[in-house]
């Protein structure tokens, strides 16, 4: 298992919308990100800075790869289009944070 955290923005004037459709999330989406292999799959927020938290079986590139597979990523993105910013970097990677240290 690879832990993963990631982090991006969300637009100004979006912080309710964004609350909702999370409270709201497909359940497609969830089903989809659990055959993907992410689990303990968190996002914390501080007004417009959002901190992504997962741990990924087996890896954070193997659950990418799945995910893509299955199709609803694009569709959600989609969805959240112009409400998520910074979400990759310049080579469309995810933003992350290394891990320098965990307790179990």
């Amino acid at each position: 298992m690879e832990r993963l955290c990631h982090r991006f923005r969300i637009a100004p004037g979006t912080e309710e919308e964004y609350v909702r459709r999370h409270v709201e999330i497909w359940p497609e989406m969830v089903v989809a990100m659990k055959e993907a292999g992410y689990g303990n799959y968190t996002l914390f927020r501080r007004g417009l800075e959002v901190i992504g938290y997962c741990e990924c079986e087996p890896d954070v590139a193997t659950c990418q790869a799945r995910f893509a597979e299955l199709g609803v990523g694009e569709r959600w993105g989609a969805y959240m289009e112009g409400m998520v910013l910074d979400l990759v970097d310049e080579n469309g990677q995810l933003v992350r944070y290394e891990e320098d240290w965990h307790l179990d």
